[in-house]
């Protein structure tokens, strides 16, 4: 039989009206950028009202579609809406605008109607300043970016659509390793679960850190993920260049990353002056090449760290950074964890 034990050091406001939390459901919209949320705020609403810290349930969570009934998600699974988004609502606290298969790149059929759905669209717009809180999960940055929400404020998206939302919107300032990130009333997760990430954060929020710790505990989640998504992304994106020159160069240091990447060698190697080379590299690749260095030895340490058991320090030689200290300190600043953690993350070795 479930128990419910929590008991807050202090007492919390039982009669504190209901908070009511929106979902909005679409068609191939990613099923668990909804049921992630959902369950925080369903779990603590259950387990704070059985375990007799409040009288009634703490949230009262509605699906919203264009009609009431069955919505076909990404996966196949359907979910159910209670009620029809035409049906213009003002009691509603927290609105959460879920991701799916929304990005400019693959706009066609279902998922383009998602982004030319004005109903949609308009009544997000319409939502935005009569609620508390506006939160967009994953790829659901873009439905607000579309309406305009975004634009002058910061936010984040999937890892591997932060790119497109830069490029799509360039009036937003895109962070993509955050998790999530609050401006203003307007709420922005990364990757299908930091929907979860978020969620929590507005449970503090809302009842303080004791009651999310709890039920962080109970979904066996972390309160606070330590580091952000570039730790789970690919981090190196080699697109370059127009130019066959620039891209045979950046194989070259692929393959090779511990080879000395002094930009006054590689600008000999590609008989430019070391000027007109960092010009050029930065041109055709939008970095600069000591970051396109940094970022290439990141991804060979990666590899190493996930593929076998060498030690840090040989890990560090192959990769080309000069010794384990300055390769710990490189991945704390762009993965926010340090080698070793990275490597029970993640290595091969320990999935069974």
């Amino acid at each position: 039989m479930t128990q419910f034990t929590f008991v807050p050091s202090r007492p919390l406001p039982k009669e504190r009206p209901a908070r009511k939390i929106a979902m909005v459901v679409y068609s191939l919209a990613e099923v668990l950028d909804i049921t992630g949320p959902y369950e925080v705020f369903s779990f603590a609403s259950m387990i704070m009202q059985r375990s007799g810290v409040t009288d009634h349930p703490a949230y009262q969570i509605e699906i919203f579609a264009d009609r009431p009934g069955p919505i076909r998600t990404l996966s196949g699974l359907e979910i159910i809406a209670n009620r029809s988004y035409h049906d213009l609502v003002d009691d509603i606290d927290t609105l959460f605008i879920p991701g799916g298969d929304v990005t400019a790149e693959s706009a066609s059929g279902d998922c383009e109607s998602v982004l030319t759905n004005l109903t949609l669209l308009d009544w997000i717009k319409a939502m935005a300043p009569k609620v508390r809180r506006l939160a967009s999960v994953c790829s659901g940055a873009f439905l607000l970016a579309h309406c305009g929400l975004l634009d002058n404020r910061r936010a984040t998206t999937h890892w591997d659509f932060s790119e497109a939302l830069q490029k799509n919107y360039p009036a937003i300032k895109v962070d993509p390793d955050k998790i999530f990130i609050r401006d203003g009333n307007i709420y922005s997760s990364g990757g299908i679960t930091s929907g979860i990430d978020l969620a929590l954060s507005m449970l503090e929020e809302d009842w303080g850190r004791e009651v999310a710790l709890y039920i962080a505990r109970y979904l066996v989640v972390f309160l606070k993920r330590p580091g952000g998504q570039s730790q789970f992304s690919t981090y190196l994106t080699c697109e370059s260049s127009n130019r066959p020159d620039i891209r045979e160069l950046q194989a070259w240091i692929i393959d090779n990353p511990a080879e000395n990447h002094h930009v006054d060698l590689l600008a000999e190697r590609m008989a430019m002056s070391p000027r007109n080379f960092s010009r050029t590299f930065l041109l055709e690749t939008g970095m600069t090449p000591g970051k396109f260095v940094e970022r290439v030895r990141i991804d060979a340490a990666r590899h190493y760290l996930e593929q076998n058991n060498l030690s840090i320090e040989t890990v560090a030689d192959k990769a080309g950074f000069m010794d384990a200290e300055k390769m710990r300190r490189t991945f704390i600043r762009h993965l926010g964890v340090n080698p070793k953690h990275y490597r029970e993350r993640f290595s091969s070795q320990n999935v069974f």
